[in-house]
């Protein structure tokens, strides 16, 4: 008889906690690529990519300008001119390798940052439709994997409606 009554109280309490428990899906990035914002983003990022793209052109000219140099005039120097001019080049060589890798990681950041407030407005309006529809968790759909996912509680469209964004 106890092993009844324990077995009854453990599908009792397995039941309540599960009914306390409702997971929700959010596709985050194709709600973040249809905010009206991101064009703006976008932008931004565009412009900056061509100040940095502009800079570099200056460097790549400045080399140019060098080399040619060097090529006209090595028949005329000394051996120590040509080393000296050769280790000129090659710092200069240097110099625009770092600046294109720096500026792979400055553009990142500025779309990091550019990025910023979408993703936290977002947070938010997810937060609030997750609250009033009694969801406990919503997890994003994106870069993660499922066994499966149960359609009816994918909130994307609830977040879009929020946002004011159509299909």
């Amino acid at each position: 008889m106890k092993l009844k009554i324990t077995f009854i109280l453990a599908l009792f309490f397995i039941g309540f906690t599960s009914a306390q428990t409702k997971v929700g899906t959010v596709n985050s990035e194709l709600i973040i690529g249809k905010m009206p914002q991101m064009k703006g983003v976008l932008q931004r990022v565009e412009n900056y990519g061509k100040q940095l793209d502009s800079s570099f052109q200056v460097k790549a000219t400045e080399y140019k300008e060098k080399v040619n140099s060097f090529k006209a005039e090595e028949k005329l120097m000394t051996d120590d001119d040509k080393k000296a001019r050769i280790q000129e080049l090659r710092t200069l060589e240097q110099e625009m390798g770092k600046f294109r890798q720096n500026g792979t990681a400055m553009m990142q950041l500025q779309k990091e940052q550019n990025m910023r407030p979408l993703y936290k407005k977002l947070s938010e309006v997810i937060a609030e439709v997750a609250k009033a529809n009694g969801y406990t968790q919503i997890l994003t759909t994106t870069g993660n994997e499922f066994g499966y996912i149960d359609e009816r509680f994918d909130i994307t469209q609830l977040v879009l409606d929020k946002l004011g964004i159509k299909e």
